[in-house]
């Protein structure tokens, strides 16, 4: 019987000194989520506002320079250049007015500071939906595109 209290206090004492690190951890992740739902957040306007400018140069530059766009039905483009030129033949072609919707955004990769976002858009000649545009946080605070898959609906 002695030992079954012993062992409580010390499982009590053992909580009461893990807990507020647990507490800590809990609050760092909920601190480093905001942060990076606020550079995703940022990074999305500024890439809408962007296209909407006319400024293939600038929304390109939200891209990773690896990035991949896969943009159904037109194709896959690699690269940051790639991805431009594609941007810039829309612009060109007189599309702009892209408006975003029903716009989710989760966090799928803690450690690689990633978030995801989907949402309905449309434009002034077009519209479809974006399944995955992934965000990671860069080194200075900012997100750019790893990834951007979208369709235009028929």
């Amino acid at each position: 019987m002695k030992f079954l209290p012993t062992l409580s206090l010390l499982g009590a004492l053992t909580m009461s000194i893990a807990a507020p690190a647990f507490a800590q951890d809990a609050e760092t992740r909920a601190a480093d989520e905001f942060a990076l739902s606020t550079a995703v957040a940022t990074a999305s306007r500024a890439w809408r506002d962007a296209f909407n400018a006319g400024d293939a140069t600038a929304a390109a530059a939200l891209y990773e320079e690896d990035a991949i766009m896969v943009a159904k039905p037109f194709g896959t483009f690699e690269g940051r250049d790639a991805i431009q030129a594609f941007w810039q033949n829309l612009i060109e072609n007189g599309y702009d007015d892209i408006v975003y919707t029903q716009t989710t955004t989760q966090v799928v990769d803690q450690s690689l500071n990633a978030a995801q976002v989907s949402a309905q858009w449309r434009m002034n000649k077009a519209h479809g939906i974006i399944t995955n545009e992934l965000w990671v946080m860069q080194p200075d605070g900012t997100a750019l595109l790893r990834e951007d898959h979208f369709e235009v609906a028929p």
